[in-house]
């Protein structure tokens, strides 16, 4: 992958950084606010690795910004509907989403006189790998015997859509607003949910 000395360096490429909270730990590692018997510490390292890694990457291209035409662009991408919506039991995750947020907002501001646009992608469930992992933890934790097909239907049937959202629905909307035809769009968050709240 590009590296951010590359990008400095190559002022005439396109700029997608795909940001950490992409290869975030899934929910599994949830904690509430209330037990008191619940992990700060666990909690507070989600919150870090959803936020503090991403804005310590986005840190590092400034110095390039000035050196930026206009067809340039810099996108943050994240997987998680988590910014908008809260999520019981998983106060650090919701919190770091919505720090990134954000700090996608604070980006397009300073990113704008340049060129840069800086817009977050909010996916509601994806058919990935990560979520088939995520559902058998689901699954295992309910003890009810469910199969992962049923499990993965019933989640298709709770989006108005009735299905499942896919990878490259992703893929095109971060394509989209890498082009000329999306460079007024900045400083939002873009969610692809098919209707759904989560």
């Amino acid at each position: 992958s590009t590296t951010f000395a590359q990008m400095k360096d190559d002022a005439g490429a396109v700029m997608h950084y795909r940001s950490l909270p992409s290869r975030r730990p899934g929910p599994k590692r949830g904690r509430p606010m209330i037990p008191s018997s619940s992990k700060p510490v666990s909690a507070a390292w989600l919150a870090a690795l959803g936020l503090v890694g991403s804005f310590f990457s986005v840190a590092a291209l400034p110095p390039a910004l000035p050196n930026i035409n206009t067809n340039n662009v810099l996108t943050i991408t994240n997987t998680t509907y988590g910014a908008s919506v809260g999520w019981k039991d998983n106060p650090a995750y919701c919190a770091s989403k919505s720090g990134l947020l954000g700090l996608t907002r604070c980006v397009a501001l300073e990113g704008a006189p340049h060129g840069v646009t800086c817009v977050m992608v909010s996916p509601t469930w994806v058919e990935t790998e990560l979520m088939t992992r995520n559902v058998a933890q689901m699954i295992a934790r309910e003890g009810k015997g469910r199969t992962l097909e049923a499990a993965m239907a019933d989640i298709a049937t709770q989006n108005p859509q009735g299905r499942i959202i896919q990878p490259g629905e992703i893929a095109a909307t971060v394509a989209f607003l890498c082009t000329d035809g999306a460079k007024g769009i900045t400083g939002e968050n873009v969610q692809i949910t098919g209707g759904a709240h989560w």
